[in-house]
């Protein structure tokens, strides 16, 4: 099963090999600038976690991790294939003892094998998986935006960069991001999806920043499904952009102020996930073991694929797609790495 749109008269203006040197153009640049501007230090980052730690990120809940077992002293150990570090990162945090203001990256790797496979999702994802120190006082929604804007000067900064490098680019992003909550964007749109909203939003105002996602709206549904256990939903989003060549919403970034002991119970209780309170991860967070952070994962290949202004997110990455999407895109010059 998979969704598939054609752009009209679709022709990439870079070929394979051009692709790839543009590829690594944008990553190099993007990696370094955002590290230098949050105050990030790279680390290495696990492709696996033990499944009783508690550890991987649950998504929406719905999504199953892939995952083996190994044989070790003990017996039989199952290890999952990390859907994202957003939890490992907190316990890096204190592992290597990063002091207020300052952060981690990693380059995360993932298999989500429940995907959908469209232009903009496949199986395999790879981002910039970032988490940051920050004193309780920066737990505030003020916190939230400046972090948002610096993020956003970066992509800007990207497109200058690739502006000077190809003096015929494009820009796609607009110089400002727009700041709205999920429930600004019900009440402006009550009759329309949450996606539809997102993309009639973007179509007018190129960027935005959602905040506040994952607790019910007005209308007794969330935005959209959070994991309860890293964002407080109260002082989350997401970066979602305007991609004028699928003509719709593209999301950059999820990120958010993590939970303390405090939020992890209450939206535990509100999503019947008590249970979690078990897993040593969990245990840790309500004994305040880690410390206040900030964080979030930046999506590479949707990056190239929006600065880049490919129709397909397998024209800036190696995955596997079904035999009939293919076919389909190799009909319509879309070129699948």
């Amino acid at each position: 099963m998979y969704n598939l749109v054609i752009p009209k008269n679709y022709k990439s203006d870079l070929n394979l090999l051009e692709t790839q040197k543009a590829i690594k153009l944008i990553k190099d640049f993007f990696e370094s600038r955002l590290a230098s501007t949050l105050n990030l230090t790279r680390v290495s980052a696990p492709l696996f976690v033990e499944s009783n730690l508690g550890i991987n990120d649950n998504l929406t809940g719905v999504e199953k991790p892939v995952s083996f077992y190994v044989n070790q002293e003990c017996g039989k150990t199952q290890l999952e294939i990390v859907q994202s570090l957003a939890k490992w990162k907190r316990n890096a945090l204190k592992e290597y003892n990063i002091p207020i203001g300052s952060g981690i990256y990693a380059d995360m790797n993932a298999i989500r094998a429940s995907e959908t496979c469209d232009n903009t999702h496949s199986y395999y994802v790879d981002q910039w998986d970032w988490e940051k120190t920050i004193d309780d006082k920066d737990r505030t929604e003020i916190f939230l935006i400046q972090t948002v804007r610096t993020i956003y000067q970066v992509l800007l900064d990207t497109q200058v960069m690739l502006k000077k490098h190809y003096p015929k680019y494009n820009p796609v992003l607009r110089d400002t991001i727009s700041i709205v909550t999920s429930q600004d964007l019900e009440n402006k749109y009550p009759s329309l999806s949450p996606e539809e909203r997102e993309k009639q939003y973007c179509k007018k105002y190129g960027s935005m920043f959602l905040m506040k996602i994952g607790n019910k709206l007005n209308s007794g549904k969330p935005h959209d499904v959070r994991s309860p256990d890293y964002d407080d939903w109260n002082l989350n989003g997401d970066i979602i952009v305007w991609n004028p060549i699928l003509n719709d919403a593209l999301e950059l970034s999820s990120m958010g102020i993590r939970v303390n002991s405090e939020v992890l119970k209450k939206q535990l209780e509100i999503s019947d996930n008590l249970n979690r309170l078990n897993f040593e991860f969990h245990k840790n967070l309500i004994a305040n073991n880690y410390p206040q952070a900030i964080g979030g994962g930046i999506g590479q290949s949707r990056l190239c694929m929006l600065f880049l202004q490919k129709a397909h997110i397998g024209e800036v990455q190696a995955s596997a797609w079904p035999k009939e999407m293919i076919e389909e895109c190799k009909k319509n010059n879309i070129n699948l790495l």
